[in-house]
């Protein structure tokens, strides 16, 4: 039987990459001692990912085992939960991820920068993190964004990217049928992380954010994972005041 089981780095370097906000995102190369393991498991389950009905990630996607969340889960609360203004861990998830869809089939909410915070109490925290696993690192890795408009102006145009079909909400906002990786009228790019294969980041939930892809023609490119991750998600209570 083939073995898909990975160690986390037990004496991580935990880099702090600012955003021009003040906030932070937290980087750590070589996570694992083995990430090409979890490439085979991804190759090995093919046939079970799938695209989530109603979710706006935009590709497939495959729920990780408790025993895998679990290490993450432990690596996320020694060294990364106190740095994110987190205090107890409440739940989390991870899956593994692959973007798929061309920039000419995605809708309104799959053009635009999200946040991870949607349906999550406002007196809890929601971090995440995204492991890199793909070798080919013009893929892109992550961007990071602020708006530019009011909070009122914002929260508008994120419910008209749900409720307004792509052809609508071009119309509406002037935009194009691409992965978002720049600044636009509405929102500035407040900072970058590179993909780099085996290294995983940390990042408040609660700022936008997007996969930098400049090269989307590559990601279904025969003999290749494509832009393969892992995404793993932490709600916890926040730090007392």
């Amino acid at each position: 039987m083939q073995d898909f089981s990975v160690k986390f780095n037990l004496r991580p370097q935990v880099v702090r990459i600012p955003l021009e906000t003040g906030q932070s995102v937290y980087v750590v190369d070589d996570v694992l001692d083995h990430p090409e393991r979890l490439v085979a498991l991804a190759q090995a389950a093919q046939a079970e990912f799938v695209q989530v009905p109603g979710n706006a990630f935009p590709g497939q996607q495959l729920l990780m085992d408790d025993a895998f969340s679990a290490q993450l889960d432990a690596f996320f609360r020694l060294h990364i939960r106190s740095l994110l203004d987190s205090r107890r861990s409440l739940q989390m998830f991870s899956r593994l991820s692959r973007v798929t869809l061309p920039p000419s089939q995605l809708d309104a909410r799959q053009r635009i920068c999200h946040r991870d915070s949607a349906g999550v109490d406002p007196r809890h925290t929601i971090s995440a993190s995204v492991l890199y696993l793909f070798e080919d690192v013009s893929l892109g890795g992550t961007v990071f964004f602020a708006p530019r408009g009011s909070r009122q102006e914002t929260e508008t145009l994120v419910h008209d990217a749900s409720a307004l079909d792509a052809a609508q909400f071009a119309t509406k906002y002037g935009w194009p049928a691409s992965y978002m990786a720049h600044s636009n009228m509405y929102f500035k790019v407040i900072g970058r992380v590179p993909a780099k294969p085996n290294r995983i980041i940390f990042y408040d939930g609660n700022i936008f954010h997007s996969s930098d892809i400049s090269q989307p023609e590559k990601l279904n490119a025969p003999d290749s994972v494509g832009r393969l991750t892992i995404n793993g998600f932490f709600t916890c209570t926040r730090k007392a005041a």
